[in-house]
């Protein structure tokens, strides 16, 4: 028996060395490939992008609004250039899962991607990802005043992106208000699949935004239920209908003091306007621990419940 314990010990341990390679080198290099090859069969076929304006900017790129490319009208160029091979690598990867994700009307698609080894007068290449350009962020959605029927269905919206996206064996990790995009008639897409990874190739990885990181993302053994801990975040900023962090976040320093914090249990404070059934379903949401927390296709209906029983005419004694 002890033989044979030993046999398999040692079989689990060259399966998960596999898995680390698979995970930290052979993904990666194979994601570059596709995107190079995939980039210069766009250059051949539709040209180099053609930017009008900047329209947002994140952590990693600048956002444009862009020439019709490709037959896309109206899109989007998103620009970035990797300061070195590990960002060329999450870039790549960021690339692969957008690219192969089938359509949906929740997720924002990439139409193609172009790299230009002349951005900025030749001094650097940059990777341009053309997608389809939407209206606006949740961000400033809130922050330029939305009225609540439009905001649940926005928490509706972003909760079918994230399901959809976990029935693809992905997990995004990185929910947030700058990721949910708003169309003209103010529905929601999810975007930015940078830290987007499938379930079977996580662990070990620290990632993601820290308001909205759940607990165990620091201890890097996690699976998709951090989706659903984020999404209990971005559903008090929906119910807020603000951006302003919580009164609880405000005073840290440090990402490190509110990691620590949060760890102990530390979350949004309740506002005197939530509604109950909303409250509930944010404290559910954010559990400690992820087990408790509910899973996606019962977040759903109960979001359309608070939606339906907030379309009720209120009746006057």
């Amino acid at each position: 028996m002890r033989f044979i314990e030993n046999q398999l010990s040692g079989q689990l341990e060259q399966t998960e060395e596999q898995r680390i390679a698979i995970r930290k080198r052979h993904a990666p290099r194979f994601a570059r490939f596709a995107l190079e090859s995939t980039s210069l069969c766009d250059l051949i076929r539709w040209g180099m992008p053609k930017h009008i304006k900047e329209i947002g900017r994140g952590q990693y790129g600048v956002v444009f609004a862009c020439e019709p490319w490709g037959g896309i009208n109206p899109c989007a160029l998103k620009s970035v250039v990797p300061p070195d091979e590990r960002h060329w690598n999450d870039l790549a990867m960021e690339f692969y899962y957008t690219r192969t994700i089938p359509e949906h009307p929740r997720i924002v698609k990439l139409r193609g991607s172009v790299i230009d080894h002349n951005y900025g007068s030749g001094c650097s290449s940059a990777v341009l990802l053309v997608m389809e350009r939407m209206d606006r962020d949740l961000y400033w959605g809130l922050r330029s005043g939305m009225p609540w029927p439009k905001r649940i269905q926005i928490a509706i919206d972003v909760v079918d992106g994230i399901r959809y996206l976990h029935s693809q064996g992905l997990v995004h990790r990185d929910i947030k208000l700058k990721n949910v995009l708003l169309d003209a008639n103010d529905r929601a897409k999810l975007t930015d699949f940078g830290f987007c990874i499938p379930e079977a190739m996580m662990s070990g990885s620290v990632v993601g935004t820290p308001v909205h990181m759940a607990p165990e993302l620091l201890s890097g053994r996690y699976d998709s239920s951090v989706d659903v801990y984020a999404f209990g975040i971005l559903f008090w900023y929906i119910c807020a209908g603000q951006v302003q962090l919580p009164i609880h976040f405000e005073h840290f320093h440090s990402k490190e003091q509110l990691w620590s914090s949060v760890k102990k249990g530390m979350r949004p404070e309740c506002l005197p306007h939530f509604d109950q059934a909303c409250w509930n379903l944010m404290e559910q949401c954010w559990a400690a621990e992820p087990a408790d927390r509910p899973l996606l296709g019962n977040v759903q209906p109960q979001l359309e419940k608070i939606q339906r029983e907030s379309m009720k005419p209120i009746v006057q004694s």
